[in-house]
């Protein structure tokens, strides 16, 4: 029995020897490319050769890497020689054939075409699957070895750079295309099931900590943070529940991730504003902020100020506004003053002229008035109700009627089986859309269907945002008083008016006597407008009948009437 078995392992020793844990203590995953051996074996003979051999041998090994694929690592391709299983040799040597067992994954393949190498990719698939169930059972601790021997192959597995023609082609975050197909990597079966190996290691019992962290390292992370960017949206979900979970049991590397990942969020605002997995990195935030201890260190509201505020202004705020809008009211629940520097910060970052995000900054300030206290309220009531005046006066209004069913469910927040079920159904144009309108309230979804100006208005139908109004109305009313009148005489759109006509009213049964006030007040300053534009237009016909008698010599400007540039057709 025991001779079947060595029989079948590689001829290296599996065993670490002192001047090679040394090494790898110091840097474990630095080298891990460079380190990584590769069992081949010899068409014509069965001779096993490392990466690392003779001229010959590295010449093949050249060619190999230039023909495999860019996104993958390259590696000798060779066939590859099932090792025995688990239940056929005693516990003793279970561990050894588990460093076995991973060391014979480390051969990586090129999946781009399907036809080669068929035999070695599935012997490799079934010997993850073997892996998977080992670790997932618990049997054993893992030894230092497989430790190490576990995060060689994780890193061979996973860690790469994505090509440019690869990278180049996603829709770099969900800017203007919203609607690109997201590319999804071929070697995607078999990096399933390395990620799923990589996080039954991680959330194992039989893990070590104290070991394991050095070896998941600070250079194994970084290398885990560059993958987000993939294009795969599969990927980058295993990947977010795998980063959660490193961070949950490795409390010492805590600090480091969050400084690498504020690192990604400073280079996507300020540099790039792209980058494919904005909204994953969001959600770990988001979870990790609900830890936080009460008082918030001044590190975490550095963080809000610097990082998440700014994540407003990219164009592609869409692609992870829900994630955002998250994590920032995690940090008003957790410290109540921090609303007003919020909402100052969303008036900085405001978009004046892209609607959509307009609406989506409205559904924020309404969560966010929601649970402001009135202290807070009154510090930022005066600029804040300014922008939300000129929200009201918005000319925009983009019409949902005109989209087909099909669209209109892409803008609903619900799965893909429950838009082929509604359309299989036949659901009706105008049904969907009322059925959006009970999802979306206050939401990304929303920006797609209303105007500005109607979203702003919506805010009065919000009983804190008017309790909060009516305390304050003396300073409230005024601004927003010229903004309600002007719409109610001049807006085109029928809906729109009606809502401004509600909130007049409700501002004249809240105090009718501050209305009126107001009201008069209005008067007089159109008034005033309008003699100083009477004014100004006085002057300007003085002027130019002035000019009209003056005589043209050399190179004096001469005044052009409208009768002599008009064109006859």
């Amino acid at each position: 029995m025991l001779k079947q078995f060595f029989s079948k392992l590689p001829r290296k020793s599996l065993k670490l020897d002192s001047s090679e844990l040394n090494r790898s203590n110091s840097g474990p995953l630095s080298t891990i490319n460079s380190n990584t051996t590769t069992t081949a074996t010899s068409a014509g003979s069965g001779t096993h050769k490392s990466n690392g051999g003779d001229k010959s041998s590295s010449g093949r090994s050249n060619a190999a890497k230039r023909t495999s694929s860019a996104v993958f690592p390259a590696s000798v391709v060779a066939g590859i020689e099932p090792l025995i299983p688990f239940k056929d040799v005693p516990n003793a040597e279970k561990m050894n054939l588990f460093v076995s067992k991973v060391s014979l994954c480390c051969v990586t393949f090129d999946f781009t075409d399907p036809t080669k190498n068929c035999v070695e990719k599935d012997v490799k698939k079934q010997t993850l699957i073997e892996l998977l169930d080992f670790v997932a059972s618990g049997s054993m601790r893992f030894s230092e070895p497989a430790i190490l021997a576990m995060c060689r192959m994780c890193a061979v597995n996973l860690f790469r750079v994505f090509p440019p023609n690869y990278r180049s082609s996603s829709h770099q975050g969900g800017g203007e295309n919203d609607d690109d197909e997201p590319m999804f990597d071929p070697a995607w079966p078999h990096l399933q099931i390395v990620y799923d190996l990589l996080l039954k290691f991680i959330t194992s019992s039989c893990l070590d900590t104290k070991i394991a962290k050095r070896y998941v390292d600070h250079s194994f992370i970084l290398r885990l943070l560059d993958l987000f960017d993939s294009d795969d949206p599969r990927e980058r979900e295993c990947l977010k529940t795998i980063l959660h979970r490193v961070y949950g049991k490795f409390m010492v590397h805590r600090p480091f991730i969050r400084k690498s990942i504020s690192n990604i969020f400073y280079r996507f605002v300020f540099e790039t504003e792209k980058h494919n997995g904005i909204a994953e990195l969001l959600e770990i935030f988001g979870s990790v902020i609900t830890g936080f201890a009460l008082p918030l260190k001044e590190e975490h509201k550095i963080f809000l100020r610097r990082v998440l505020i700014p994540l407003h202004k990219p164009k592609s705020l869409g692609s992870y506004f829900q994630q955002l809008s998250y994590c920032i009211m995690q940090f008003i629940e957790k410290e109540p003053k921090l609303a007003s520097v919020v909402i100052n910060g969303l008036l900085k970052y405001w978009p004046i002229t892209n609607s959509q995000k307009e609406v989506m900054f409205l559904g924020e300030l309404e969560e966010i008035l929601e649970a402001i206290n009135m202290v807070e309220f009154q510090k930022v009531m005066v600029p804040l109700f300014w922008r939300i005046g000129c929200c009201i006066n918005s000319l925009h209004f983009q019409k949902p009627v005109a989209w087909s069913v099909n669209d209109l469910l892409k803008s609903l927040p619900v799965n893909e089986a429950f838009r082929f079920s509604v359309l299989e159904l036949g659901f009706s144009n105008d049904l969907v859309h009322l059925l959006i309108r009970s999802f979306a309230v206050g939401s990304l979804y929303y920006s797609k269907l209303f105007p500005v100006a109607e979203r702003a208005l919506f805010l009065w139908n919000n009983d804190q945002i008017v309790n909060l109004i009516a305390h304050n109305r003396q300073v409230v009313l005024p601004v927003i008083f010229p903004v309600l009148e002007k719409n109610a005489q001049n807006h085109w759109n029928p809906a729109v008016l009606n809502l401004t006509l509600n909130v007049r009213k409700m501002f004249s049964e809240m105090d009718d006597i501050l209305f009126m006030s107001c009201h008069s007040q209005f008067r007089e300053e159109e008034a005033r407008l309008s003699l100083v534009a009477e004014k100004r237009k006085e002057a300007w016909e003085r002027l130019e009948n002035a000019a009209s008698h003056q005589p043209i010599a050399g190179n004096t400007a001469v005044l052009v009437t409208p009768l002599t540039t008009s064109i006859v057709c």
